[in-house]
């Protein structure tokens, strides 16, 4: 259409406004042709209420005029009201911005509907308010759905993510972005929860809640309170979720981006500062928290800059239990959280620091300031070294040191610049953590990506942090844009449609501008490298490099600023500050200070921290004291870090298919669903809303289906152009004539593409096609109305006229003589009344005062007396209560006292006795140890006699020390500064020395405790060896007492075994402890070494009278690298070199550097150590310390440490493998090689005990296979003892103060055990010690006499035959040994039930103990006397049982005795007396069989017990349900209780006992087996059912005989009880139930929706409308098989066809089918509540119609009162409520109609309904509110919003009798069981 026909006067279009952005108005006049002037009307009801304070003239400017100068410049024209509220804003007509922001206003304000879809992007708007849309229901309700069949919600966006990626195999993004405070963090976190939900595992890791629990811990140290958002966060991150291959989440990784480091030190008015500071000061009182010293917020600098530290509605202290509680989730001890939390309060009082300036030029610390005490304490460093590097720097050049005090200024920005690093470094420790948290521990296969990602930003002052986001959305919008255009070009593809190619923006000159070579990164990165660089001088270089750019430009005004042209706007940036943010330096001497903590996570944190290279005027790069040319790097800038984490990011993009939420800050004030348009157009410019709306307009943005176009569209066709038979062919024929243009639209393969506007278009000549008709139509039914109306009105009003005129005649002469009549009776009857009323009045006056004052006077008196009663009684009660009170004290305190001296009373005698115990058991154990006591401590006297002579020698060594120490002080008298700090260093000498002399006593007394050792070894094999014999004895006994319980003894097995398992993972946590240790010890050592440099550094400034030192003169540099005499004269020789003045290398010689930390470490080492001093040290000039005296001690030092390591490495050598016995020779052969060794005078380490060992390992390899056997001994041995000493403890074996045959028992064959074990273990020992002996004696004697010729010695194989019968009998031994550990561990399996209910009655009294001691006096009395009446109920109810049980028994017995004596009397005897022998002798066997006639059949099947497993799989597991299709219904059930009958009638418990068992099993395993067939499980729910009944049909029970035969009640059980098995049954029977209902529930669920809600039956009745139809889910599985009503009633008929068939029980079908209802109803109407194109009237007619057919199927099939009917009430009133009038008038009428709806449903429904023609009415806001009111009027208001769908009915099984007599019942040939049973 030509604009001509579209501009005509009545249309709506958009003009543009400065407060509203865009205002609707209609054109009064046509437009002609441009240029030309237009009149337009505004129209006010699109200016809501909040906007009129934006423009004030919007209520007078009714009509304008607007000047159209080109045909370009057209107004935006609207949409048509049907089309507002759309899903999705690319299905609207027009494509342009005043509709988009329309229509999101609309959905926003009005409908309170956040989620709308623009393409492939899902717009959130953040109502600031909590919505009831995010449970887990509403999960569950997206949960496997398209995504665009549900109302737009994060939900569907992820749930599309989840299905491409579990589909297609293909890694997935979601991409968050906005501006702050648009809600994008909360979205990622909805986004994550639900990936958790539908991802989660079965699996005991639950790593979903892990992943959910990193979120509290990001939000509390990233996130902040600002102006626009109360939990802004203030860095980016990616989150990947990994998914297994079954689609499981098993782990995750968080990547992050930028962190806001300066809102540590500063936050604006009004903000705050990270949340985890604001947590430990509310929670500074807890105890973990009061070392800390915390105060209020208020009074922190770092936290109350903002001068509002609290959130509304926020509680701080909740919020750290909850970030705390995460951590522990995710695994961080306890020491890490607490360090975490340390060095954070450390960073808020190193915030409270105060600097003063001082002489102008140098700055200071506050003297008496406690914070700095506080921080460094907590940081762990020292206070003075921080105080001094806080205000000075240090620059170290070539030959000197330099240090330049700092000003105020400066120095304040230093302690600001280490305050940011600190929180950084910490910030990055915990994403560490919580990443390897989070990594998965199995394979991952595919991953979801979260990106949470800061929008595009722009302020009146841009900075670094601006630049760095704006660049990352450059790159984000340039993936967005290409995206979309591949999609949008795909879909054209795929319906083969001709299309030329869409133009789009792209960016990347933009990106080019910011990340190519010489690019404004690399300038910046160039300049921060210069010495002299500076903001402007790199303004400078951009102007000269970029000023020709399309994208850049130079502002006007001032000289450091320059402008971006962004794709979402044009940005000015300021300069200052770019260099400083981009080098983020720290000073390298506050980096040493944190290295050198005591605190091993502060060292951790800048452990490699490389120091930075400041490039400023005046410093120069720190020397290097490494070898030459190994310099450090240049530290990577800020921006040059950003710009690789970015390229990383956008690799991963890449990679995955991205899915976009755009999120829109609606307002600034926060409120709650108000809509600012201006502020909503500037975000949906920036975030790509509009560019995608943009590309969808310039192709064919609306898209319908040939079926759809011709449904909506038919009425504009006429007949010749209608084929039905081809929708096709219809359309191309109707479009054609409507529309003129081809090229406005394209026929596709199943869909026709119309350009932007036709479907409005189209839209408008339907409703003018239905308006012309409905105008023909009301004029003759109007015409035809009036004229009956009017002759109606006429002759009614004739007659009404008639009548009334005589009436009012008659009417007025009544009224004249009632007149006259009334006044004369009035005159009379006034003054009688006057009189009257006068005269009772006055009495009444009279008496009512004499009265009142009567009253008066005996209140008053009573008053008085009541006074004086009180006061005697308050004065006796206070008495009397003080007394009682005092009293009760009194007996509280003493009843206390009494407890706890008898506790404690009790708790020393139970020590003394264990105490006891023990000594007496060690008296008895040692009695032959004490004379090797004796002869230890002696050996011990003398070592120690050894040690002290050592000692003493060391003590002069030190005292000479010490005096030449002394003498280096005199001499150090100018360094009066110094003196704290060489006391210090002194201090530090003498703990070391202690340290050494520590370690020399431990090598020592470990050198005695081994000789110790092995003495001991040595004699107590000789004593062991004597008692072999005796041992042997005792174990052939222990074998066979363990043979006899072999069979109880299996049990126990498995828990010991687990607690061994549980002893060896502690024994691995051990050694992972100790080696966590090890390097803990390293880091320290490194701490110290650090230290030691910076208190170097240190006392070198403090020597320094003027500021800056140089290194003395008179020490020589070589000598800070000579350890060795042969250095020493080579100093020597360099010294006779001639000095050529300054420079040369004498000057360089004569200039010395400080001594390296580890080399004053070592000096001090060397003092401690040195046992003599053979050297006098020389006196040192009074300028320093003489550091070649130091050197030589370091040198001494050395020597003795690498002594020292050498003998601890031989020491650990020599115990290990005395210990493990692994090596390859025997301890004798150990000794014998040691004591050679020593001898010759050679050291014996490792690798020469190894070398000699290889010579023997040809002849000693059958000992290590000895030594492996001993090994495997030994291990037992300790197994076993472990074992015995747990049962010990576990197990009470005495009885009434005597021991248990049992108990008496297991020790007597456990010690027997024992003994043998050690008897084998000595023998193997002896044989291995021999072996290896042989082996070395045998290499000696061929040495000496054979010229070592190994094999002379054994040429005759001797060796070897002795090896062979000394390898039987070791094997025999192993064999002898498993089997007696065999035989223990059955042995120890028949007391694992004792021990179990022994500890659970330990655990019982234990608890009832802890429970006593923490009552009262008073609780205690009330608990023991609750215990004692509980206990006597027990008894009482056993003693009951057991009556009833015996009872029960004699009524059977009587029972029996009547049966045998009518049987008697038939002539039975001899079967009476067959039956008796059988109970008797219990065998079947034996049984005499008795062939009875026909008639005389018991009902009985006789089977046998082997042939118990193949009846069961006959009956049950191999039958099919179309074999008993044609049986008696309930048949199986039949013969397995004819066999039960049987049981009973022998009197078999157990074999009865095995039979149900197995039936049972039976049962279960068929229906687990086929739990998704029907008809099986539905075969076994009957029979089940009928097995039940059956059993209580002839249980003989009166309530169950009512209905009995005299027949059946003679075939009632009469030896059992099965009452236990029928509870069993009705337990699985209901079991089987609920698997039928999952399956039928499982069968209709893809049914529902299209049955329900899309089955349009109606005729001419469509729900359907202009949506566009873009095709939301590209997830959307192919060949989808349809749906429909007729598909639900089939299954519904195929479920009743089935269950009747196999004869269910009537009252369960209807059970069965009022859950399936239910199931059904709230299905559909969840999905209803959240699919805004079912709520119209025409969709509601249809659902009210597709109900009527469910209720109608009800009452064809005979259930509708089975309740299932009641079931559909909820979605019968939501269909209701569609069709219902909604004016303010019907507020009542609606209230009554939906008594089954919720509240949140009804209002849903409402803001949901859509008019789907014009001729609709939009429900009124007004209405909504109002039902909204009359809502809380309801006695209880529920506030879920959707139907539960798991929720279940109880279910219930009626007893139903059976009339069928067992003995009836014929065995079908079928089932093939004449071979396995007998019919008696």
């Amino acid at each position: 259409m030509s604009a001509v026909e579209l501009y005509t006067k009545g249309a709506r279009v958009w003009l543009p406004d400065p407060d509203v952005v865009w205002r609707g108005a209609e054109l009064l006049e046509d437009y002609k042709e441009a240029p030309c002037k237009l009149k337009v009307h505004y129209e006010e009801g699109e200016i809501s209420l909040q906007d009129l304070h934006l423009h004030q003239k919007l209520a007078k400017e009714t009509e304008s005029v607007i000047d159209i100068k080109d045909k370009t410049k057209l107004p935006h024209l609207r949409n048509p009201d049907i089309l507002i509220g759309e899903n999705d804003l690319t299905s609207l007509s027009y494509l342009n911005e005043p509709e988009v922001l329309y229509n999101l206003k609309v959905r926003f304000e009005e409908r309170n509907i956040i989620y709308t879809y623009c393409g492939i992007v899902l717009v959130a708007i953040n109502p600031y308010e909590q919505l009831d849309i995010y449970n887990n229901d509403i999960i569950q309700a997206y949960s496997g759905q398209d995504m665009g069949a549900m109302d737009p919600h994060i939900y569907a966006v992820a749930e599309e993510a989840y299905k491409r990626m579990s589909r297609f195999e293909q890694n997935q993004s979601i991409i968050v972005s906005g501006e702050s405070g648009a809600g994008k963090t909360v979205s990622a976190k909805y986004a994550m929860r639900y990936f958790a939900m539908v991802g989660g595992s079965q699996a005991e890791t639950q790593v979903e809640k892990k992943v959910l629990a990193s979120n509290p811990i990001m939000e509390a140290i990233g996130n902040a309170k600002t102006t626009r958002n109360d939990n802004s966060s203030r860095f980016g991150k990616y989150i990947e979720i990994s998914f297994s291959k079954s689609n499981e989440i098993v782990g995750a990784h968080m990547r992050t981006y930028l962190l806001e480091k300066s809102r540590v030190v500063f936050q604006a008015k009004d903000e705050r500062n990270y949340h985890v500071f604001y947590q430990l000061c509310a929670s500074r009182e807890l105890p973990e928290l009061k070392k800390f010293g915390l105060m209020p917020a208020e009074k922190f600098y770092y936290t109350s800059q903002g001068k509002n530290p609290v959130i509304d509605g926020v509680d701080d202290e909740k919020e750290y239990r909850t970030t705390k509680e995460a951590m522990k989730m995710l695994g961080l001890s306890e020491k890490d959280i607490n360090m975490i939390f340390q060095i954070f309060s450390a960073v808020l009082h190193f915030g409270n620091v105060k600097i003063n300036e001082k002489d102008g030029e140098s700055s200071e610390m506050a003297p008496k300031d406690p914070s700095v005490g506080i921080a460094c304490k907590l940081f762990g460093v020292d206070e003075s070294q921080m105080r001094t590097w806080i205000c000075n720097k240090k620059i170290t050049t070539v030959g000197e040191t330099l240090t330049k005090p700092l000003t105020a200024a400066q120095a304040s920005f230093a302690q600001d610049a280490l305050s940011k690093c600190i929180y950084s470094k910490l910030f990055d420790w915990i994403v560490t953590q919580i990443n390897k948290a989070l990594v998965s521990q199995t394979k991952l296969h595919r991953f979801i990506g979260v990106l949470d990602i800061y929008g595009f930003e722009t302020f009146q002052i841009n900075s670094f942090e601006q630049f760095c986001i704006n660049y990352a959305n450059e790159k984000l919008q340039q993936i967005f844009n290409m995206h979309v255009f591949k999609l949008e070009q795909e879909e054209y593809v795929k319906e083969a449609i001709e299309w030329s190619f869409i133009d789009y923006y792209d960016n990347q000159p933009c990106i080019d501008l910011i990340e190519a070579k010489l690019g404004i990164l690399d300038l910046l990165d160039e300049e921060c490298k210069v010495p002299n660089g500076s903001d402007k001088n790199w303004c400078q270089k951009l102007y000269g490099k970029h000023l020709k750019h399309s994208h850049f430009q130079k502002p006007k005004i001032g000289m450091e600023s320059f402008i971006i042209l962004h794709f979402a706007d044009k940005v000015t940036y300021t300069a200052k500050g770019f260099l400083d943010k981009n080098r983020d330096a720290v000073s390298e001497e506050h980096v040493n200070i944190m290295k050198a903590s005591e605190y091993e996570l502060v060292a951790e944190l800048f452990a490699d921290l490389e120091s930075d290279a400041d490039a400023s005027k005046g410093r120069v790069q720190a020397l290097q004291s490494g070898p030459k040319g190994t310099s450090k790097k240049m530290r990577k800038t800020v921006g040059s870090q950003f710009r690789e984490s970015l390229f990383l990011l956008m690799t991963t993009l890449n990679s995955t298919s991205p899915h976009y939420i755009r999120c829109i800050k609606p307002n600034d004030l926060k409120a709650a669903f108000e809509f600012e348009p201006k502020r909503a157009v500037e975000q949906l410019r920036a975030c790509g809303v509009l560019e995608t709306i943009r590309i969808s307009a310039a192709g064919f943005p609306s898209r319908w289906t040939y079926p759809e176009f011709f449904q909506r569209y038919r009425v504009l066709a006429i007949s010749k152009d209608i084929n039905r038979k081809d929708f096709r062919k219809s359309c191309q024929n109707v479009l054609p004539k409507l529309i003129q243009d081809p090229d406005k639209y394209r026929f596709g393969k199943t869909k026709i593409f119309f350009r932007a506007g036709q479907v409005a278009y189209l839209e408008k000549l339907r409703a003018d096609k239905l308006r012309a008709c409905g105008i023909m139509i009301q004029k003759h039914v109007r015409g035809w109305l009036m004229k009956n109306k009017y002759q109606k009105l006429r002759i009614s009003v004739l007659g009404v006229q008639r009548y009334g005129r005589g009436l009012l005649a008659r009417r007025y002469a009544q009224h004249l003589r009632e007149t006259r009549a009334a006044t004369t009776i009035q005159k009379h009857w006034r003054g009688y009344k006057t009189r009257k009323s006068f005269n009772r009045i006055q009495k009444a006056v009279v008496k009512l005062q004499s009265v009142i004052r009567g009253y008066f006077g005996r209140k008053d008196f009573k008053r008085r007396l009541y006074e004086h009663k009180t006061t005697i009684i308050q004065a006796r009660v206070r008495a009397y209560l003080a007394r009682r009170q005092y009293k009760r004290v009194i007996y509280g305190v003493v009843k206390i006292q009494g407890h706890f001296k008898r506790r404690k009373a009790k708790a020393e005698l139970r020590q003394l006795k264990i105490e006891a115990k023990s000594m007496d058991h060690m008296k008895n154990v040692n009695k032959g140890l004490e004379n090797k006591i004796i002869q230890l401590q002696q050996q011990l006297d003398s070592k120690k006699k050894v040690s002290t002579d050592v000692i003493h020698k060391q003590e002069e060594t030190i005292k000479q020390l010490e005096t030449e120490k002394e003498k280096l002080l005199i001499t150090a008298s100018e360094a009066a500064k110094a003196s704290n700090k060489v006391t210090e260093l002194e201090e530090e000498l003498a703990r070391l020395r202690k340290e050494l002399e520590q370690e020399r006593g431990e090598k020592q007394d470990l050198i005695s405790e081994k000789q110790l050792l092995k003495n001991k070894y040595d004699k107590e094999v000789g004593q062991l060896q004597s008692e072999n014999v005796k041992i042997k004895a005792e174990l052939d006994e222990s074998n066979r007492k363990l043979k006899e319980q072999s069979k109880i003894a299996t049990v126990a097995a498995g828990g010991d075994q687990q607690k061994w398992e549980e002893q060896k993972l502690q024994f691995l946590s051990d050694m992972e402890s100790e080696r966590q240790h090890h390097q803990r010890l390293v880091k320290e050592h490194n701490r110290l070494l650090q230290r030691f440099e910076n208190m170097q550094g240190e006392m070198q400034m403090l020597t320094s009278p003027t500021g800056h030192k140089r290194t003395p003169s008179d020490i020589s540099m070589i000598s800070l690298e000579s350890v060795s005499p042969d250095d020493k004269k080579d100093d020597g020789e360099e010294g006779e070199k001639e000095d050529q003045g300054y420079g040369t290398e004498k000057k360089k010689r004569q200039a010395p550097v400080p001594p390296s930390a580890s080399s004053m470490e070592k000096v001090m080492k060397e003092a401690t150590a040195e046992k003599t001093d053979k050297e006098k040290l020389p006196k040192v000039p009074e300028a320093g310390i003489d550091v070649g005296l130091m050197l030589k001690l370091q040198n001494k030092v050395k020597s003795l440490e690498k002594e020292r390591d050498q003998l601890r490495a031989k020491l650990e050598g020599l115990e290990e493998e005395m210990k493990q016995g692994t090596g390859a020779f025997s301890e004798s052969a150990f000794t014998t090689l040691k004591q050679q060794s020593r001898n010759s005078g050679v050291d014996l380490d490792k690798s020469t005990l190894k070398t000699r060992s290889l010579l023997a390992e040809s002849k000693a390899y059958d000992s290590l296979k000895m030594q492996e056997l001993e090994n495997e001994n030994d291990k037992l041995k300790r197994e076993c003892a472990k074992l015995m000493e747990s049962i010990a403890k576990t197990t009470n074996f005495n009885k009434g103060g005597k021991t248990t045959a049992a108990g008496k028992e297991f020790l007597d064959q456990f010690e027997a055990m024992t003994d043998e074990l050690e008897r084998r273990r000595e023998e193997c020992l002896q044989l291995r010690a021999l072996l290896a002996e042989k082996s070395i004696s045998t290499h000696s004697v061929a040495k000496q006499s054979y010229g070592g010729q190994d094999n002379i010695v054994n040429e005759d194989n001797e060796l070897t035959m002795a090896y062979k019968s000394q390898r039987d009998i070791i094997r025999l031994l192993e064999n002898q040994l498993q089997k007696a550990e065999g035989e223990l561990k059955k042995k120890v399996g028949d007391y694992d039930a004792e021990v179990k209910e022994l500890r659970k009655e330990n655990d019982k009294q234990h608890k009832l103990i802890q429970q006593s001691l923490s009552m009262t006096p008073d609780a205690k009395i009330e608990a023991t006397m609750q215990h004692e009446i509980t206990r006597l109920t027990s008894e009482n109810l056993d003693l009951r049982e057991v009556i009833d049980k015996q009872a029960d028994q004699i009524r059977k017995l009587k029972k029996m005795l009547k049966v045998y004596a009518k049987r008697m009397k038939d002539g039975e005897a001899a079967e009476i007396q067959a039956e008796l022998e059988k109970e008797e002798t219990k065998s079947v066997e034996n049984v005499a069989q008795i062939k009875h006639r026909e008639r005389n059949y018991m009902g009985m099947l006789e089977y046998k017990k082997e042939d118990e497993g193949p009846l069961i799989k006959v009956l049950i597991l191999d039958l099919k349900p179309k074999v008993t299709s044609a049986f008696l219904p309930g048949l199986p059930a039949y013969l397995l209780f004819m066999c039960v009958r049987h049981t009973d009638y022998i009197n078999d418990d157990e074999k009865v006992r095995s039979f149900l068992t197995s039936t049972i099993n039976g049962i279960k395993k068929v229906v687990k087996k086929h739990h998704d067939d029907l008809e099986r499980v539905t075969l076994w729910l009957a029979n089940t059912c009928r097995f039940l009944h059956t059993l209580k049909q002839y249980s003989g029970e009166k309530q169950f005989q009512t209905e009995n035969t005299p027949r059946q009640n003679e075939h009632c059980l009469r030896n059992f009880d099965l009452a236990e098995y029928r509870q069993v049954f009705s337990d699985l029977a209901v079991w089987i139930y609920q698997t039928l209902i999952k399956l039928m529930e499982a069968t209709i669920q893809p049914s529902i929706v299209s049955a329900v809600l899309e089955h349009e039956a109606i005729a001419g009745l469509t729900g359907s409308k202009p949506s566009g139809l873009r095709g939301r889910s590209s997830s959307r599985a192919e060949d989808t098989p349809e749906h429909s009503l007729d598909t639900l009633m089939k299954s519904m008929n195929q479920f009743v066809r089935t269950l009747t068939q196999h004869a269910v029980d009537p009252e369960l079908i209807k059970q069965i089918f009022r859950q399936l209802y239910y199931f059904l109803g709230a299905s559909a109407l969840n999905n209803l509540l959240l699919r805004k194109d079912m709520c119209n009237w025409s969709k509601g007619m249809q659902i009210r119609y597709n109900l009527s057919h469910l209720e109608q199927w009800l009452r064809d099939n005979k259930l509708q009162e089975s309740g299932a009917g009641n079931t559909l009430e909820p979605i019968v009133q939501a269909s209701q409520l569609l069709q219902a009038r909604k004016t303010d008038a019907d507020v009542d009428s609606v209230y009554e109609m939906c008594s089954k709806l919720t509240a949140p449903q009804i209002v849903k429904i409402l803001n949901l309904y859509t008019p789907v023609d014009e001729f609709e009415e939009r429900v009124p806001i007004s209405f909504i509110r109002k039902i909204q009111q009359k809502l809380k009027e309801r006695d209880h208001v529920e506030t879920s919003l959707l139907m539960d769908l798991k929720f279940s009915y109880s279910v219930t099984f009626p007893f139903n009798p059976s009339k069928i007599a067992l003995e009836s019942i014929d065995i079908p040939e079928q089932l093939h069981l004449g071979n396995l049973v007998t019919r008696s």
